[in-house]
C-alpha cells in the first residue's frame, strides 16, 4: 500500500502500490499449497448456478489488502463456501493454466464501466463521454445499486444501454441473495434504504444478472475468478490467482473501485494503478484490467471512471467530471449515511 496525497483535496490517502515499480515485470512466487486460500463467501441459489467450467472457480481467502478495503466498506472476513465457488488445489490450477487455450482477442470496440452505486449524475457524465467514442458495445461489471440515491434510475439506464451486465455484491444483497449482516454499517444502512425504494422493474433487471460472464475472448467477473462476488483484486497474489484460473487473453474485474492494469507474461507479473489517461497495449501478455468506479471512486480521484477497449490494440483509462455536490445533496435528502456522501468529494 502506498500513502499519497490527493491532488484534488491535498488529503493523504492509501492506494494499492504498483505490483512492479520497474518497467520490467518482476517474477513473483507462486502461492504454496500450505498457503492455499480458504473457501469464499458466495452461496448460489439453484437458478444462479453457472455453467462455466468448474476449474474457473477457485477457493478464496481475503488478502491483507482486500481485508483493509472490505473492513472499511463492505465486509471484513471470509465466510463458509457456497456452491458457486468450487474448491481446487494448486496442482489442478497449474494444470489448467498449462493446458489453457488462448482464443482470438476482442474483435469489437467496447466501453467498460463498473460500480455505478446509484450515482445517476456520474453515470450520465460517463455515458455522455462514451457516446462521443461510439463504441460497438457497453459492458457493466456490476454494483448498479448501493450507497447512492438513485438506484432505480441507474438500473433503467444501464438496462437500456448495456449489452452485458454483471451482478455485484450490492445488487445481490438488495435482492436478499446475500446477508445484509455481512456488510459494514454504512453499507448495510444504504442497502436497507435501497431495498425500501427499489422498483419492480429494477428488481426484475437485477434478478436476471450473474456475477461472472464470458464474451468475445474476455472473462468478466465482478470480484475475481475464484470468488466472483466478494474478492478484491488489489495485490499480486489475488491477481496471479485470477489470471491463472482463467483461459482468455483479457480478464476484466470490478468491485475494488480502483482502476488497475496488470499483465502476466510467463511467470512474471507487472503493473498496478491505472490513472486517468493511462493506455495499455493489448498485444502479447495476458492482462487483467479494472475500469475503476463510476459512482464511488476509491483511488483518490473523485472523477467518474470508465475503460475503452480497442480491438487487438489498446485499452484506455478515462476519467470525467460530474456534479458531485448534486449527488451529495440527494444522498442527504434521502437520509443516507453522511460518510457515504462525504467520501465522494475525496474519491475514497
Amino acid at each position: 500500500v502506498a500513502i499519497v496525497t490527493n491532488r484534488y483535496t491535498a488529503t493523504p490517502i492509501m492506494i494499492p502500490a504498483p505490483i512492479s515499480p520497474r518497467a520490467k515485470p518482476r517474477a513473483i512466487r507462486r502461492p504454496s499449497t500450505a498457503s492455499r486460500p480458504r473457501t469464499a463467501s458466495w452461496t448460489a441459489t439453484p437458478s444462479r448456478k453457472s455453467s462455466r467450467p468448474t476449474e474457473l472457480y477457485r477457493s478464496a481467502r481475503c488478502s491483507s489488502e482486500a481485508e483493509k478495503y472490505a473492513e472499511a466498506s463492505t465486509r471484513g472476513r471470509c465466510r463458509s463456501a457456497g456452491t458457486f465457488v468450487r474448491q481446487s488445489n494448486v496442482a489442478a490450477m497449474s494444470q489448467a493454466a498449462t493446458a489453457r487455450t488462448i482464443v482470438a482477442p476482442l474483435s469489437k470496440r467496447v466501453a467498460v464501466i463498473s460500480d455505478v452505486h446509484g450515482n445517476r449524475h456520474a453515470l450520465d457524465a460517463v455515458l455522455d463521454a462514451i457516446a462521443t467514442e461510439q463504441p460497438d458495445e457497453l459492458w457493466c461489471l456490476g454494483d448498479l445499486v448501493g450507497y447512492g440515491p438513485q438506484p432505480n434510475e441507474c438500473c433503467r439506464v444501464v438496462a437500456a444501454h448495456a449489452d452485458l451486465c454483471l451482478a455485484g455484491n450490492h445488487d445481490l444483497v438488495v435482492l436478499g441473495a446475500l446477508s445484509i449482516h455481512d456488510f459494514a454499517s454504512d453499507a448495510a444502512a444504504a442497502a436497507r434504504w435501497t431495498q425500501s425504494v427499489l422498483a419492480d422493474d429494477a428488481r426484475e433487471f437485477l434478478t436476471g444478472l450473474e456475477p461472472s460472464s464470458h464474451r468475445d475472448g474476455v472473462d468478466l467477473f465482478h470480484g475475481s475468478a475464484r470468488d466472483p462476488v466478494w474478492e478484491y483484486v488489489l495485490d499480486e497474489e489475488a491477481a496471479w490467482w485470477t489470471l491463472n484460473a482463467t483461459s482468455q487473453p483479457l480478464v476484466l474485474v470490478g468491485h475494488s473501485h480502483v482502476p488497475l492494469a496488470i499483465e502476466l507474461e510467463g511467470d512474471e507479473l507487472g503493473g498496478g494503478l491505472a490513472r486517468g489517461g493511462t493506455t495499455v497495449a493489448l498485444e502479447g501478455a495476458r492482462r487483467l484490467l479494472n475500469p475503476g468506479s463510476v459512482g464511488q471512486p476509491r483511488d483518490g480521484d473523485p472523477r467518474a471512471a470508465y475503460l475503452l477497449l480497442e480491438p487487438e490494440r489498446r485499452a484506455a483509462f478515462h476519467r470525467v467530471d460530474y456534479p458531485i455536490e448534486r449527488t451529495q445533496a440527494e444522498m442527504r435528502e434521502a437520509g443516507l449515511p453522511e460518510p457515504l456522501a462525504a467520501r465522494l468529494r475525496e474519491g475514497l
